[in-house]
């Protein structure tokens, strides 16, 4: 059985999935960070931590287990009590267990379980489709170098004594504010006059408009048969997530591939990042839809994942 895919599911869900009698995966939530000299801007994500004290059984992976592969809880709860005795086993060997996708486990000199976290992944649903990016740093120091290099050659300064010798800047200012001030008044004046006639040439176009509306009359001599056409509406709050894109044209691209594929995709609208979601299909069921999802991440795309949402 593979433990760690149902696990993986589940992490974009809760904070805590609980392993009966091995411990719990931790799930914390992290702002997005900068990296100050690598100018590395990285998303919000979940942070990934292992507790071996918490082992008692929630029903939450045991339940998960029950519903995918259809079995009675009894069942998978002993084939996750099989699973755990191999994998303390292997761990009391001195091996280092891997989960894909979630991290590494290993005892440490005393006995304790030690967790490394993979990277690989990010739990946090809020955050698909964004991921790191490097921008340049500014610096400024540049210019500022040019401009005194400039100064160095023209020297620019006005001394009190030049500012008595040369009294026409005084009028000359006075001559500016006087023109702004003109030009203000004028334009002012010609916005506002436009705006005036061109609400009276609204209004004559609308009065026509109403009159022509009013004495027209249309007769249709041979009426069109009715035609009624069956169009399948997909209903659901279960999707399964194809990917979201920030330009609209590559999600166009990404559902007509998927419908040459055979899927009854389609887009649900904009995210709250403004990201243009498309899914492989909605499912009314949530068992149809995890059965759907895996078979999804088995044979086409390991990073689909299923968004519980309800459409308007």
């Amino acid at each position: 059985m593979q433990l760690e895919s149902y696990i993986s599911d589940l992490l974009y869900r809760y904070e805590c999935v609980t392993v009966p009698e091995l411990g719990a995966f931790l799930t914390q939530r992290v702002s997005a960070t900068i990296h100050e000299s690598t100018n590395a801007f990285y998303p919000p994500k979940k942070m990934l931590s292992f507790n071996e004290q918490i082992q008692k059984n929630d029903g939450i992976l045991t339940h998960y287990i029950a519903d995918v592969e259809k079995i009675p809880f009894e069942e998978a709860s002993k084939k996750i009590e099989k699973r755990v005795k191999s994998l303390k086993s292997y761990l009391t060997e001195g091996e280092t267990i891997s989960f894909e996708n979630i991290g590494d486990l290993s005892l440490n000199n005393v006995g304790k379980i030690i967790f490394e976290p993979s990277y690989h992944l990010n739990y946090l649903t809020d955050a698909f489709g964004l991921s790191q990016f490097v921008s340049p740093s500014v610096n400024r120091e540049v210019y500022k170098e040019t401009v005194q290099k400039i100064e160095k050659v023209i020297p620019i300064a006005i001394t009190p004594e030049r500012r008595k010798s040369r009294s026409y800047f005084k009028y000359a200012a006075v001559a500016v504010i006087a023109l702004t001030l003109g030009g203000f008044v004028a334009s002012n004046y010609y916005v506002n006059n436009i705006n005036t006639q061109n609400q009276l040439a609204q209004e004559e176009a609308n009065q026509q408009l109403e009159s022509k509306i009013q004495e027209a009359t249309f007769v249709i001599e041979n009426p069109l048969p009715a035609v009624t056409l069956n169009v399948k509406k997909q209903t659901g709050n279960y999707h399964i997530i194809a990917g979201a894109f920030r330009i609209e044209e590559n999600s166009d691209k990404k559902l007509e591939e998927l419908k040459t594929l055979g899927y009854d995709a389609r887009k649900i609208g904009v995210n709250k990042y403004g990201l243009h979601e498309v899914v492989y299909a909605s499912y009314e069921d949530r068992l149809d839809a995890l059965s759907a999802l895996r078979d999804i991440k088995r044979n086409h795309n390991p990073a689909a994942w299923l968004l519980v949402k309800e459409l308007d």
